[in-house]
């Protein structure tokens, strides 16, 4: 697996939690499993992590160079996965062997959120050029959507395996009333593509029309500083907890005792923390961007708001707060759903797919 970050990295995030769960079922399997990852400050070049070997090396621009110099070192290996997150590591032309691309998401109006233009411009164009490059390459993605992008950019084998969650679905869906003050949630790397700015200005406007509400932010990242400014400029300090970075357990204590799960990023490659509150009972409110509208089926699993605008999301929750059979319904029904994505239902299919991909004609 070539992979930009590794789970231990401080950037690391929803990708390289599945990435990780993956590689671990394939180790399970009895195949040896390698995971070639940039370096990072205080990270060792080389550690195993349960059944996976990680090995760090090179950075932004040199990366790519580092992973080429220590594969040819290695032994043949049968399949290598090079995982795309805006920019591939280009495998097909070095690795001498089967390969697959693996992408989370075409990222297209993301790079408007970390660069400004020409230069979100120029990455909008090179990924497009990069999937054409790519276009006999099999690729392997989550999304309906982004098969669809990538069809479009000329790739010819793209195979849909949905994403799965380690969270086991609640044994009994307990009683949860829908009523005020509404605890609302936001689990996300706090990143600018993750609009979690949004969330918060959806909170006020929910105040500002006289519903009582409160939003717990869990999660860190660079964008943590404006978000605490922003909750202060508006008067939200103390209806805003910021709880950083939390346990698996802590998190779904969080995620079951919320009302909803508030999702408003860029686009996504499908949005794991939707399902993980599904499988705790709580449906989410997510903004109308592929990946989201996926992993949330509207006024079936949660609601999708009918505009990418804090005032679009809170009015989709001020109007199911008029409806709490709805609300019950839909908890019901996204509870019932979470327990079909979880990982002992996608590994083997996932792992079969890999193996044969592993086997088939050079």
């Amino acid at each position: 697996m070539l992979n930009w970050r590794d789970p231990k990295n401080p950037l690391s995030g929803g990708a390289e939690r599945v990435t990780q769960a993956y590689l671990e079922a394939l180790a399970g399997r009895g195949h040896e499993v390698f995971w070639f990852t940039n370096h990072f400050p205080g990270a060792v070049k080389s550690e195993q992590v349960g059944f996976i070997q990680i090995i760090r090396g090179g950075g932004k621009g040199t990366s790519i160079l580092a992973a080429r110099r220590w594969y040819r070192a290695q032994k043949p290996f049968d399949l290598v996965i090079d995982q795309h997150h805006g920019i591939p590591w280009f495998a097909p032309w070095w690795c001498g062997t089967k390969c697959v691309a693996y992408i989370h998401e075409v990222l297209g109006p993301i790079w408007n959120s970390f660069y400004p233009r020409p230069f979100s411009a120029i990455g909008r164009w090179q990924e497009r050029w990069t999937h054409w490059l790519y276009r006999r390459i099999p690729f392997w993605t989550a999304s309906a959507y982004t098969k669809e992008f990538l069809t479009r950019h000329g790739v010819r084998d793209v195979t849909i395996i949905p994403y799965g969650v380690h969270t086991m679905a609640l044994p009994r869906l307990e009683e949860k009333v829908f009523e005020q003050p509404l605890r609302l949630v936001a689990v996300s790397r706090l990143a600018p593509n993750k609009r979690i700015d949004h969330a918060i200005r959806s909170l006020a406007c929910l105040l500002d029309s006289g519903i009582k509400a409160e939003l717990t932010i869990v999660g860190t990242g660079e964008e943590e500083g404006k978000l605490r400014a922003l909750a202060a400029n508006l008067q939200l300090a103390d209806r805003v907890d910021f709880v950083g970075s939390l346990s698996e357990q802590a998190k779904d204590d969080r995620l079951r005792g919320a009302h909803l799960l508030l999702h408003t990023s860029v686009r996504e490659g499908w949005g794991l923390n939707v399902i993980e509150a599904n499988a705790m009972g709580t449906p989410a409110a997510v903004y109308p961007v592929p990946g989201l509208i996926e992993s949330t089926l509207h006024k079936q699993t949660g609601l999708v708001a009918s505009e990418e605008t804090s005032e679009s999301l809170a009015d989709a929750i001020s109007r199911l707060l008029k409806k709490p059979g709805e609300y019950q319904n839909y908890r019901l029904a996204a509870w019932e759903r979470a327990k079909t994505f979880h990982w002992s239902q996608v590994l083997p299919k996932a792992c079969d797919w890999l193996e044969k991909q592993a086997t088939r004609p050079k």
